[in-house]
């Protein structure tokens, strides 16, 4: 597999695990006394795949898959919006399940596609930032570093747009709090992904491959 097929295979990763964290995010799972989305399951994974892209095939590629994926989720919400008004059968009774799971809020779905495209294309500009001041050494320092604070981001911006007004000040911190939590612990442990998938990357070409390898400085 040559170059630019890994990123369009990365790509392609990277669209399925942000439209299925936002139809899956409709299901509600607990971890003891926190109630949780079940897209923070696959969306953190966005991340590692778009830290990767920049790591390999520069800020423009990154961004362009962003805004693709953004362009693109849109698109999925018209389809969804056609597929849900398109008349059902007589014999068919699970119109009321149907919409419930896909024709989501939508302050909802604009808070999600708000989040997503602020925070997505922070953390690219951060990883590149971060690469500079560190002239391209420590990978470990930059994903961690823009992956911790767009994700913090992403909290901030989603909980505000969809819920503000709607409960207490200090529910919304904690569910912020909560959801970071659970996010920061996902974003530090796919530190060693990174480095495999880069060196997976990169593995064609030698001239890449003199990035370190090294979690430590």
């Amino acid at each position: 597999m040559n170059k630019q097929d890994k990123l369009i295979l990365l790509a392609g990763i990277f669209f399925t695990a942000l439209f299925v964290s936002n139809v899956v995010s409709t299901k509600l799972f607990s971890m003891g006394s926190i109630v949780l989305t079940a897209g923070l399951l696959t969306y953190p994974l966005t991340f590692l795949i778009s830290d990767s892209i920049s790591e390999v095939y520069g800020k423009a590629t990154a961004t362009k898959v962003v805004l693709i994926g953004l362009f693109t989720n849109l698109l999925m919400l018209v389809f969804f919006f056609g597929a849900i008004h398109l008349p059902p059968a007589g014999f068919w009774e699970m119109q009321a399940e149907f919409e419930m799971i896909l024709g989501a809020v939508p302050r909802v779905v604009a808070a999600s596609l708000a989040a997503y495209f602020i925070s997505q294309l922070f953390d690219v500009h951060l990883f590149h930032k971060l690469k500079e001041l560190t002239n391209g050494k420590h990978l470990w320092l930059r994903n961690n570093g823009s992956t911790l604070s767009s994700q913090l981001l992403d909290s901030i911006i989603f909980i505000t747009i969809a819920f503000a007004g709607t409960m207490p000040i200090g529910v919304l911190l904690t569910m912020m709090l909560t959801q970071y939590l659970v996010k920061l612990v996902i974003a530090l442990g796919d530190t060693p992904f990174i480095y495999l998938t880069v060196k997976w990357l990169k593995k064609e070409d030698p001239v890449l491959e003199e990035e370190e390898t090294s979690y430590v400085s």
